[in-house]
């Protein structure tokens, strides 16, 4: 009788050993549906990080300029942030709804479609947009901030108006690739053009001397550079032979029909960004102002960049459920937000732990200032809790997007921010002098009722795949 070799009873127990983890990890998740959500968040967590270090390389150079230049190219970056750039993104989302669920229920033409009219109303909404940054100055007095700082902020800002239709173009890019679950292309659009913009930013701040509008009109290129390079690859690339028939009158029709939807999207995410704006705000008017601008501001920064994890798996989520529920698998659906909720946990307590044992090293990337950074330790554990719930929460959003909630979750974040998270920030920051930790603890408290909120509205509502694109199949077939 022959004798086994070593060797193969080695790989006979390695291979039991990795089926005896595989059988442990799927009594806790589904571990073919996380692999899957895995290889679709990470693409877009980088093409989203990509598109944030843009406009933050055009705030670093400003910044190396001079204190004015970097406050101006601050504010404006804040400011075009929230009345532009989140507007754009949120109206995109409604093509997360139409073109997922489009998708999934193999209406391919009509998601080609979908995109034009997004980009029709998100270029109506950009000339509206470009008009208030053109003229941010006043209002931006009218807001108290310094005059020279406005002034400065405002040059930014014009030149960043080519940059804001590019942006608004990207969205609806990114989304029509996203719910085709074609992300790789994503990553490659978005890391190249940002290369290029460190260059590019240089050769315009220094080598040509453009200085303090040169970085900003850098942004703008590499932007609109990153817009051809993904509309090329649509227009030739045969993965789009179904669903881009190239341009169509019959997109005006679609316009109207989709506004709902687009404007509660819209809604939806500029009131949440708005909501931690407001806070550095009012952290201005504490008796320390300065340090607690900075600290407030530093909260804000580390929760901004904690949620483009939690993104990649929003849009994981969204493209998922709105895909299935296309094609009528409601129960497979409801199973990737169950998956989605455990991943985006265990990366957010990842990512805690690291920002609790390196704090000091994080704190002393935005500042020297030893005070701010022995406050920003003590803030600590209020960050994390506001992390794990937005964590939650921009998971729960995602699922909103693909189920075409937009309308329920805009009014969820009306009310958890403005009617109890801001009360409740105003009662502890300054009448029971918490101030700093007060602020944040009103900002959980909104997070955590927008959650339960929209934890609710994912159990309890009915899950149906949205009308209108039934309406369409139907007005396919009379055409």
């Amino acid at each position: 009788m022959a004798s086994t070799s070593p060797l193969v009873v080695d790989f006979e127990e390695a291979g039991s050993e990795a089926e005896g983890v595989s059988g442990f990890m799927s009594k806790f998740i589904d571990v073919n549906e996380a692999r899957t959500q895995l290889l679709f968040s990470v693409p877009m967590i980088l093409t989203n990080m990509s598109y944030y270090a843009v406009t933050l390389v055009a705030v670093m150079f400003a910044g190396h300029l001079g204190d004015v230049e970097l406050a101006g190219a601050t504010l404006g970056n804040s400011w075009g942030t929230v009345t532009g750039l989140s507007l754009m993104t949120g109206l995109s989302g409604a093509l997360e709804t139409l073109c997922g669920q489009g998708y999934g229920a193999k209406l391919y033409r009509m998601l080609g479609i979908y995109l034009q009219s997004s980009i029709i109303l998100t270029t109506f909404a950009s000339v509206i947009v470009s008009i208030l940054w053109y003229f941010s100055e006043p209002v931006l007095i009218l807001l108290h901030q310094d005059p020279s700082v406005a002034k400065m902020a405002t040059i930014y800002l014009r030149f960043l108006i080519p940059g804001l239709f590019a942006y608004a173009y990207l969205q609806c890019l990114v989304r029509f690739l996203q719910t085709q679950s074609l992300v790789v292309p994503l990553v490659i659009c978005s890391l190249l053009p940002l290369v290029f913009d460190v260059g590019l930013t240089y050769l315009f701040v220094h080598t040509l001397g453009l200085g303090f509008i040169g970085a900003s009109l850098a942004s703008s290129i590499s932007l609109w550079i990153s817009v051809f390079m993904l509309a090329i690859y649509v227009n030739y690339s045969e993965k789009f032979r179904y669903t881009w028939e190239g341009l169509s009158m019959e997109s005006f029709q679609h316009v109207l029909p989709s506004l709902k939807l687009a404007t509660s999207s819209a809604l939806m995410i500029c009131l949440e960004y708005c909501a931690f704006e407001i806070l550095v705000l009012l952290a201005g008017l504490m008796p320390n102002s300065e340090n607690s601008t900075s600290l407030v501001a530093m909260c804000v920064q580390t929760e901004a960049i904690a949620y483009m994890i939690t993104y990649g798996f929003s849009a994981a989520v969204s493209t998922r459920v709105s895909n299935e529920m296309g094609a009528g698998n409601i129960k497979k659906a409801k199973n990737a937000v169950s998956v989605t909720l455990k991943l985006s946990f265990f990366l957010a307590l990842t990512f805690l732990l690291s920002l609790a044992f390196g704090q000091k090293i994080w704190a002393k990337s935005f500042t020297t200032n030893a005070m701010i950074i022995k406050d920003f330790a003590s803030m600590t554990p209020l960050l994390s809790v506001s992390i794990l719930l937005d964590s939650a929460q921009g998971v729960l959003s995602g699922v909103s997007r693909g189920c075409g909630w937009q309308h329920l979750a805009a009014w969820t974040n009306l009310a958890c921010f403005y009617l109890v998270g801001m009360p409740v920030a105003l009662l502890f920051g300054f009448k029971l002098g918490f101030y700093d930790k007060g602020l944040w603890l009103g900002l959980i408290c909104g997070l955590f009722c927008q959650a339960t909120t929209l934890l609710v509205i994912t159990i309890r509502s009915k899950w149906t795949k949205l009308d209108l694109v039934a309406q369409d199949e139907k007005n396919r077939l009379l055409v």
